[in-house]
């Protein structure tokens, strides 16, 4: 995903990225080397918490976490090269946004949306892209089974309610014409970028847990008291499908949707 954002934007390690609705800090912390400086805006304190720990884990000093809202900015953290947005574009007003990102823009900046096929489909039963493993049903068996997002998302929703959340929030509404969102916002016509997934990959159980709760939408301190009865039953789900404790997937490609100011 970096090399292919590099090659779209001709990034060569100099200016600023600011990761809008960051949470836990995964895309901020992928992109860091690309730029001189990345910020993650995020209104969950607890993601910004769980951000500065994998930087740290992860030795990267040039990243700093921000607390706040897509619609509070600028907060005066000047300007960006490139804005991005994983996943998290359409939890906020989206007119709003697109036009406070706009003004915090260097000449040339570029806003940047990914999305991974796979990720969408596991987490949202309403996603156009369905599961990625629906679509390789037909392709060669997998050495382990599948893990049961279906279940687990159930597991989820039993315990924080039917609506997705982002952090404290709630995604309520879903509006379709992003385009016309950014057009109006004073934005060019997207440029679409396609990165092919890895392909199969094997997962473990303790792999499958710490991805739920490194999302926004299931990180642990949404559960308060109850996250260890959340994760034993997790658990049990994963020891059901798969006896051995591990799972393959297909990984779903990512694309990254780039609007230059």
């Amino acid at each position: 995903i970096g090399e292919a954002l590099a090659r779209a934007l001709q990034l060569d390690g100099r200016g600023r990225m600011i990761d809008v609705g960051c949470g836990p800090g995964i895309i901020a912390l992928m992109l860091a080397p690309l730029f001189q400086e990345v910020v993650g805006v995020d209104p969950d304190a607890g993601m910004l918490s769980e951000a500065e720990r994998r930087a740290t884990e992860q030795t990267i000093a040039n990243a700093r976490w921000v607390r706040g809202r897509g619609e509070d900015l600028p907060l005066g953290l000047g300007t960006f090269r490139v804005a991005t947005f994983a996943a998290s574009f359409h939890w906020m007003n989206r007119p709003l946004v697109a036009g406070l990102v706009r003004q915090m823009f260097e000449p040339g900046g570029a806003f940047v949306q990914l999305t991974n096929t796979a990720y969408v489909g596991r987490l949202a039963s309403d996603s156009p892209h369905k599961r990625a493993a629906d679509d390789a049903e037909t392709a060669e068996p997998l050495p382990h089974p599948l893990p049961p997002y279906d279940e687990i998302n159930e597991i989820v929703r039993r315990y924080l309610g039917p609506l997705r959340r982002a952090g404290q929030g709630v995604r309520t509404s879903s509006p379709d014409d992003e385009e016309l969102v950014l057009e109006r916002a004073g934005f060019a016509p997207a440029e679409k970028v396609w990165v092919k997934g890895v392909g199969v990959v094997l997962r473990t159980r303790d792999d499958i847990v710490a991805h739920y709760f490194s999302t926004s939408s299931s990180a642990p301190h949404l559960f308060g008291d109850r996250v260890d009865a959340f994760e034993a039953e997790v658990c049990r789900a994963l020891a059901e499908a798969s006896p051995s404790g591990l799972f393959a997937e297909r990984t779903g490609d990512t694309e990254l949707r780039i609007w230059r100011r």
